[in-house]
């Protein structure tokens, strides 16, 4: 993936796309994110999680669904948060915002960084692209990609279809710098159902 090619893909100006087109490629080469339609949902998906590579940290009110990242609450237990402070420690980070203690350890497991002692390691550009790629083969989005189920990745990613206006937009436009057109998408989920 050139500078280039990445700013076309998200409407970036090139400078931006030089810091991440490196990290991005390897990452992607890493978890077989190898062909135009795949690439063009990730980036698509990582550009609006990010705001275009703009933000690799949630950011912060509280608002009020964050303080429910704290003890005691039902989404604290479900992200592995079991002390004081950890939904802030272990807020959205990376390109594709890893979330909760629970997370960090999973994806720290899985890519050989102690992300409990140091959450902020996913806030660097080559492990922001490394997690966001580890997350997409974690949840099958390969797959997806391949059929070209765009809202079922949204959901993967999100939990629901916020922000998918945009995240459609941004793919098109993926789409469109990648030369993915409609009968390739549809070979791709003949493929992926054969």
């Amino acid at each position: 993936m050139t500078p280039d090619l990445l700013a076309q893909c998200l409407g970036i100006p090139v400078t931006r796309a030089e810091t991440w087109s490196g990290p991005l490629s390897a990452a992607a080469a890493l978890y077989a994110i190898d062909s135009p339609a795949r690439l063009a949902a990730f980036i698509a998906q990582i550009g609006h999680e990010s705001g275009k590579f703009i933000f690799l940290v949630e950011l912060w009110g509280p608002t009020s669904a964050q303080a429910g990242y704290e003890p005691p609450s039902v989404k604290a237990r479900d992200l592995g948060n079991t002390h004081g402070g950890d939904g802030f420690r272990y807020r959205g980070r990376g390109l594709i915002q890893i979330t909760g203690r629970a997370n960090y350890q999973k994806c720290g497991d899985a890519l050989g960084m102690d992300l409990i002692a140091s959450p902020e390691l996913l806030a660097t550009p080559s492990n922001a692209a490394l997690s966001a790629a580890w997350f997409w083969n974690e949840h099958g989005l390969n797959d997806l990609a391949d059929a070209g189920d765009f809202e079922t990745i949204t959901r993967r990613i999100n939990g629901g279809l916020t922000g998918i206006a945009d995240r459609e937009a941004l793919w098109k436009q993926a789409k469109a710098a990648l030369g993915v057109d409609e009968s390739m998408e549809l070979n791709g989920a003949e493929n992926a159902s054969s």
